[in-house]
């Protein structure tokens, strides 16, 4: 995705916060949610795929977080095998990792 068409998409959502009726911000909202929710899974495994692949091929942490326009703890947290929010991580001395 080009940077224009990144700026179209931020374009749309930012219409979509001025529709001036709240009902209807609301519900415009509630759909753009929805839509996204069906692509998370499929955007999230593209971005694993190809982090796993890029570190592979050698590339850095550091690089991998640049090139995939992510940070780098989350580079770290999809090489971890790590998903969603922090309270996903196994903790310290977690019998499941303990083995």
């Amino acid at each position: 995705m080009s940077d224009e068409e990144v700026r179209r998409v931020a374009e749309a959502l930012d219409e979509v916060e001025q529709i001036a009726d709240l009902e209807e911000r609301v519900r415009a909202k509630s759909q753009v949610m929805a839509e996204q929710v069906k692509r998370n899974k499929t955007w999230q495994q593209e971005r694993r795929d190809l982090v796993f692949d890029l570190r592979g091929q050698g590339v850095s942490f550091r690089k991998i977080a640049e090139r995939v326009g992510t940070s780098l703890a989350t580079v770290q947290d999809i090489l971890r095998g790590y998903s969603g929010s922090g309270s996903h991580r196994p903790r310290k001395g977690d019998q499941s990792e303990e083995g």
